[in-house]
């Protein structure tokens, strides 16, 4: 069953049964304004129940996933058995899996929702740790994987879950047990907003919509207009990525999310030409003949100090960025646990980080902006 044949379904049951006016409510039912996310899209019907689709919950998924979000207060409807969850709305109690889902709810201020999480020692963000410190977050796992029998003692009304390449398979216990389970994409959007603007996916789940609708607006605006900023700048200064691991040395595909904020900020990535999103996986030398004279070095996987690289690998030494001292690393911004900031707030406040790289790239255009993200490297 098609997206459309979805929504009749439920449009023709939450109405009690076919009346000739059906077919045209649904393509008068409201969508969700997206401009930049392409994994979801949702529809709001006259009944007020809301079709969600996640249409790529992960690269290459064989199929979308379709979600009915219903109102508390219509809890009683019968929907058709196609769909693979029906969620009361508002959620009031949640099991997330992402520390990048974290921002989402304390956001739409909705922090009390999240009673659960997989490796409580990796969340960055201070409000939630004291919630933690209180012991109103259960640990449900480590590294995000999901221990089903703790999951089941503190019964959410959801669970926030993603794959990689597929469904994982501690999901099946939680179905099975009638905890409805909800795969979010956002990791796989590529370009910035794309990944922020899922921030309505979860208004969708809160009840929160306008909220999240606003909240979003202001951080569009505010990257549109340092976007715009970093545009006037003379110099467009030229970029490396990445390093070395076990001799081969991993970097940005020219159509990634790293390689968008270094676009964005009026930056010459020097492998902005190639294709892909993920990680192109290249030789020292190569890396050397392309990028020996780079001006800057940008995100050296998890260095936080030139010390530490000069004594990985002597080689760094031979790019002009580490010998003028012109590297910027995000893995100097850590939470209590010794989880990344970058990773759990960056994607969604992509203005923040497209700030901190005009700052240190185009010195004078943001002189009073303090970096969040981006540190130089210690010595």
């Amino acid at each position: 069953m098609n997206w459309k044949s979805l929504l009749l379904a439920i449009l023709l049951i939450s109405c009690g049964g076919p009346n000739p006016g059906a077919t045209s409510s649904v393509s008068e039912g409201e969508p969700l304004p997206l401009h930049y996310a392409k994994g979801f899209r949702a529809r709001t019907l006259p009944s007020g129940v809301t079709l969600l689709t996640i249409t790529q919950p992960w690269p290459g998924a064989d199929r979308p996933y379709h979600y009915a979000l219903v109102p508390r207060d219509k809890a009683g409807l019968v929907l058709p058995d196609t769909l693979d969850a029906v969620i009361p709305v508002p959620v009031r109690r949640v099991v997330l899996t992402s520390t990048t889902h974290i921002p989402a709810l304390e956001i739409l201020d909705a922090g009390e929702t999240l009673i659960g999480f997989p490796g409580l020692s990796y969340i960055s963000s201070p409000q939630t740790a004291q919630r933690i410190g209180r012991g109103e977050i259960a640990e449900l796992g480590a590294n995000e994987q999901l221990n089903t029998e703790k999951v089941l003692e503190v019964r959410p009304d959801l669970v926030v879950g993603f794959g990689i390449t597929d469904a994982p398979r501690a999901y099946r216990g939680i179905l099975g047990a009638g905890i409805p389970v909800i795969y979010n994409g956002d990791w796989t959007e590529q370009d910035p907003l794309g990944k922020a603007e899922w921030l309505k996916f979860f208004g969708l789940l809160l009840d929160k919509r306008q909220e999240a609708a606003a909240a979003f607006k202001q951080v569009e605006a505010e990257y549109l207009r340092v976007r715009e900023l970093a545009a006037t700048a003379v110099e467009k200064p030229t970029v490396l990525s990445g390093a070395l691991y076990r001799d081969v040395w991993y970097l940005p595909g020219g159509q990634s999310w790293a390689a968008r904020f270094l676009e964005d900020a009026h930056a010459a990535y020097l492998w902005r030409d190639t294709p892909g999103t993920g990680s192109l996986s290249l030789s020292l030398e190569a890396v050397l003949q392309e990028a020996s004279e780079a001006d800057f070095w940008v995100s050296p996987s998890q260095y936080t100090s030139y010390s530490q690289m000069q004594q990985a690998d002597p080689h760094y030494a031979r790019f002009k960025a580490f010998r003028e001292k012109k590297v910027l690393t995000y893995a100097a911004s850590k939470g209590p646990g010794g989880g990344l900031t970058y990773f759990e707030l960056g994607p969604s406040r992509p203005d923040l980080i497209l700030k901190d790289l005009i700052h240190y790239l185009h010195p004078g255009l943001l002189p009073d902006h303090e970096p969040v993200f981006y540190k130089p490297l210690d010595p």
